[in-house]
This record gives structure tokens, sequence and C-alpha cells, in this order.
């Protein structure tokens, strides 16, 4: 696989793993925004954005915003701040924040294959143990490359188990299909400790114009997971939507699953692939190990199952993470949230990397957070976490609480980092296709939201006068999908304000 096909590939896996279309978001009466004491308008709200929201048919009180010059004073425009609303994405920013400065941006995680056994010529003759220690971006060529290393170690046969070690985290079992019913959705997928490739698992569609036929095929093919194909070629020259007249069912248990891919695929398209998450944690890893590691002429005779490396093991193979700076620019460009929850909870591990000590918990990571905010002397009194991702019914800060922590990250040693890590309006990340043909293009930094129900802005605009500003808007309402147009109209007014 050459670097191109690599990096599209990473790319491809990094969206998925955001929210597209969720369930109806039903907020608790003491939380629906302007039930508090709201910091109401020192000016009106923008013309232009009251016009929009009004359009879109949007009431005020289902709005929070506040716009707030870096170089303090009272807010320009602040409307129901101190309302506690459901932020999406935009809590990212906290979980983030609080891992640059609690981590330190070269922070990373180490992933190991170890063994107490000894090699006798080309065999282990015991157990080899992967430990994992809650790596968010462990992919299948970083896999690949570890199992690399075992060959070079002149290892053929493994005469014993193979022993995941996912002790790190000590987290209660989630189904996915709780949160919408779409459990194959690749950001429906749990953390865990041992983390690989998202878990996830792409449909490849390969349309071959000459012969007219579209070749649909799995990546990687997991021995566990079978395939159905029956898509027809669709000769139109106009790609449009390419998944339009596709479906993709997945049926089966934790261990073993079915996929169908049924519909047309347009020829024009070229290729494309759609991801899915399937599998266990446990037999995820478990199939990709037995499928590159056959293809690499090695073989397994024992059984895959769980447990611990043991005292002072031998470390036969290890990855190490790219640096914390690095994930949190995918967390926050891509709006990952199985990236952020793996980061949440490691901000309440203690010890850096594998082996002995506490596991890292939910309620750890709460904690750590709430000493570090008080420890920082942010104030959030409304503030709910759950996970740390934004993927959550329950999870609530205000639009004051958000941009106070804006304001202090840019104040933080930690500010390239974050700013940097923000999609860039019209250059990239979730901003890439907003706002290109305006002023305000490659002027903002923004992080965005998506719930049903909810949306949500959150970042830095540069005005035309040179001024940075901290903006943020979120909306809880039924009609909040119809609301692009009002936040697009409070970007361009923050950037062109008097």
């Amino acid at each position: 696989m050459d670097v191109a096909c690599r990096q599209r590939r990473t790319r491809t896996l990094l969206r998925a793993a955001c929210v597209a279309i969720l369930l109806p978001l039903v907020l608790p009466a003491a939380a629906k925004p302007g039930n508090g004491n709201s910091a109401q308008l020192r000016g009106r709200t923008p013309a232009v954005v009251a016009n929009a929201l009004a359009r879109s048919g949007i009431p005020e009180s289902a709005v929070g915003l506040l716009v707030q010059d870096l170089d303090g004073g009272e807010p320009v425009v602040a409307l129901n701040a101190d309302s506690a609303m459901n932020p999406a994405s935009t809590m990212k920013l906290l979980t983030t924040f609080a891992a640059l400065e609690l981590l330190g941006p070269s922070f990373t995680w180490r992933t190991e294959m170890v063994t107490q056994a000894p090699q006798r010529g080309d065999v282990l003759d015991g157990d080899l143990v992967i430990r994992g220690s809650g790596d968010p971006r462990l992919t299948q060529e970083a896999f690949w490359l570890m199992l690399r290393t075992l060959r070079a170690r002149g290892i053929r046969e493994i005469r014993g188990d193979l022993v995941l070690d996912r002790s790190a985290f000590a987290i209660e079992a989630r189904d996915a299909s709780v949160f919408d019913n779409e459990p194959s959705r690749p950001y429906n997928t749990p953390p865990d400790a041992l983390l690989v490739n998202f878990r996830a698992v792409m449909v490849r569609l390969l349309p071959d114009p000459q012969r007219g036929a579209v070749t649909v095929s799995l990546e990687p093919p997991l021995p566990q997971v079978s395939l159905a194909v029956a898509v027809k070629p669709d000769a139109s020259p106009d790609c449009g939507n390419p998944f339009a007249k596709l479906a993709v069912d997945v049926q089966g248990t934790a261990a073993a699953a079915k996929v169908t891919v049924t519909g047309s695929y347009p020829l024009a398209c070229g290729e494309r692939a759609w991801p899915i998450s399937v599998l266990s944690h446990r037999e995820y890893v478990a199939g990709l190990f037995q499928q590159l590691w056959r293809d690499l002429g090695g073989t397994l005779t024992g059984q895959v199952r769980e447990g611990s490396a043991g005292e002072r093991p031998r470390v036969l193979a290890a990855n190490v993470s790219p640096a914390l700076s690095e994930i949190v620019r995918d967390i926050n460009k891509w709006s990952n949230n199985v990236m952020a929850q793996q980061l949440y909870l490691a901000l309440g591990a203690q010890g850096q990397g594998p082996g002995p000590g506490v596991p890292a918990t939910w309620s750890r990571s709460s904690q750590a957070v709430a000493d570090w905010a008080r420890n920082r002397r942010l104030s959030l009194p409304s503030l709910v976490v759950e996970n740390g991702s934004g993927l959550s019914r329950i999870e609530r800060i205000t639009p004051k609480g958000l941009s106070d922590l804006l304001v202090a990250a840019f104040r933080s040693p930690v500010m390239p980092e974050l700013m940097a890590s923000l999609p860039l309006v019209a250059s990239d990340g979730t901003m890439r296709r907003r706002l290109a043909n305006s002023g305000i293009a490659g002027q903002a930094h923004i992080k965005t939201g998506s719930l049903n129900d909810v949306r949500a802005i959150a970042g830095y605009v540069l005005d035309t006068r040179g001024r940075r500003s901290v903006v943020v808007m979120i909306v809880n309402h039924p009609k909040a999908l119809a609301a692009q147009p009002a936040f697009d109209a409070l970007l361009g007014w923050a950037h062109q304000r008097p």
C-alpha cells in the first residue's frame, strides 16, 4: 500500500468516527436554554443572525451565543450565555485542552508485543501477549509493522496462545446500539485499551468502466466476517452521491458477522469506501492478527484469550503512537468521537504507558478534569461530562463556559497546538466546505458540533482590523439542522464587525 493510499484510508477512518445523523435529543426541563440567569446582549443580536434564525424557524430562546474579544472587557454579544446546553462535539475542546495541559503535547501511547516464553529457532515456545495502553490511533499499518518485527526476529510459529492484555481500561461494556440503534456506525465504536484500526472494516467499491462492473471487497478481510454482494453498475456520467442507491447491511454477533451489499454504484465515481464497525474489540484484534500473521507466513497453534503479561516480560515488538499534539489535531479537525473518548480516559489513568498501575475509568477521568478546571480557576458550574466527546445526550456546558475555556486556552503555553487542531474555515476538517467564497475563508479556526436537534460552533475569528475574538454559538432545537445560515452569518459578522 503506497503512502497516498494509506493517507486516504486514514482520513476516511478519521471522518467515519464522527457523527452524521442521530436520534432526537430530549433536553431535561432544567437544562433548556433560557431557564437560567442569561447574560443578555450588550447590544442587539446582530441583525443578520436574528434574520437567519427567524427564517429557519428557530426562536432565540433556543440559542446561546457569545462573542468575546480576547483582550478582555465585556462580551460584544451575549445571548443566553449562562444557560446549560448540549454542546455536541464542541465538548472536545474541553477534553483536548485539558489533555494538552495535563499530559503535555509530546505525550505518547505505547503498544507492546511481549512474552515470558523462550524462542527456540523459529518457534516462540509459549504465549505472545499484546499489551495495550489506550492508543487512540493504532492503525492496521502500525499493527502490521509490529508483526513484521516479530518475523524479522526469526519467529514463525507461536506455540502457545495469543493473549490480549486490555487491563489499562476498567470500563463497563457498552452496547453500541443503545445510542441510536446503529451499532455498525464507526462513531459508535466504544473505547478500549487495545483499540486497533478504530475496529473498522472498509467496504471497498472498485468500479471498472471498461468491463462495466463493480468489485466489492472488505479491508481488512477478517476470517470472522463474510461478504455477500449484489451490486449493479450504474453507467450514468454524473457521480452525484455515490452511495445514494447502495445499501450495506451488517448482521451477526460480537464473534462473527455477515456484510451484505446491495443496490447500484455509479461507475463515474471511482474507488470509494464505506466504513463499518463489526465484531467486538477482542474478536477484531484476534481476526486481524490471524489474517496478517498468516499473510506473513506465521502460524499460531494456541487459542486467543485475555490475560496479562506477568512480571518483567521480554518486549519483542512495540509501536509508539504519534505525539498528543498530532492526536489532538485528528480529534478536532475531523471530530473523531472514538479518539476523543480514548483521550478522555487517558486523563484518568495513573502512569504513562503499559504496565502495572491503576486502570483508567470514567469516574477517574471526570475527577481529573474537575481538578484541572478548579486549579485553573475555570468556572464551569453547569458542566456535565459523560465521555468527553460530545457523543452524548446528557453532556452540558454553557456558552460562557466554552468561551472562558477558549480564552484561557489562548493564554496557555499549549495555545499553538490547540488552535492548530481546529478546522480552518473553508480549508480543512469539518469546515472545509463552509464559507469558501467569503471574506472569512482562512480567517477563523472553528470547532463544529452536530447531533440531531443540536448544532454548535466554537473557536477563534480574526477580523478585518486584526482583532481576534472567541465566538461560541449553540442551538438546541428540533430545527437545529436548519441553523447553518445563522452560524455562517455570525462568523461573517464577527469577521466584518466595526
